[in-house]
């Protein structure tokens, strides 16, 4: 227990309560444009029901007031939690799995599902999987080839090619 308590000390980040507050004011800007652009839509009941922006308007302003309560709780309530949010160690390993899948995210628009999918699971077994070359890209090109098969072949249901549309050359 005592141990605990020291490594707990030790560690150096951001307050939970920092976290909390940023994000309740993220939520509160969306909360305020969706209630503003609902008000540009028309908010109001009109004599042949409500207007297109009527529940998202309401919607708007319970985000809005939820967030704000939650904003103020945060920065000025008297049980602060000002436990660290999250290490420095903790963020790496979460940001070894958030970058990689961005990327992967952003290169579906010009590889394609399936070249994409191939890649990141093959470069994830290298690199965070410690797996040889070989069987990562096995692995990767064999599960392609599945979804490839399921999808294209037997359910007759395109996925995205890519603007590359390196799989032009399959007939699909």
């Amino acid at each position: 227990m005592e141990q605990n308590m020291e490594a707990e000390g030790n560690r150096s980040g951001v307050a939970t309560y920092i976290i909390e507050a940023f994000v309740a004011l993220l939520i509160l800007i969306l909360g305020l444009t969706v209630a503003y652009q609902a008000v540009q839509l028309g908010h109001r009941w009109g004599t042949d029901g409500p207007g297109s922006g009527y529940f998202p308007f309401y919607i708007g302003v319970i985000l809005s007031i939820c967030s704000a309560v939650v904003l103020f709780q945060a920065l000025f309530g008297k049980s602060k939690n000002t436990e660290i949010f999250v290490d420095s160690e903790q963020l790496k390993r979460v940001l070894t799995v958030l970058i990689p899948a961005a990327i992967f995210v952003g290169s579906i628009e010009f590889l394609g599902m399936y070249v994409a999918n191939a890649i990141y699971i093959a470069l994830f077994m290298i690199i965070l999987g410690k797996n040889s070359i070989i069987k990562s890209v096995l692995v990767g090109l064999g599960t392609q080839t599945v979804f490839f098969l399921a999808f294209e072949v037997w359910f007759k249901v395109p996925l995205y090619k890519g603007s590359l549309d390196l799989l032009g050359f399959l007939g699909y």
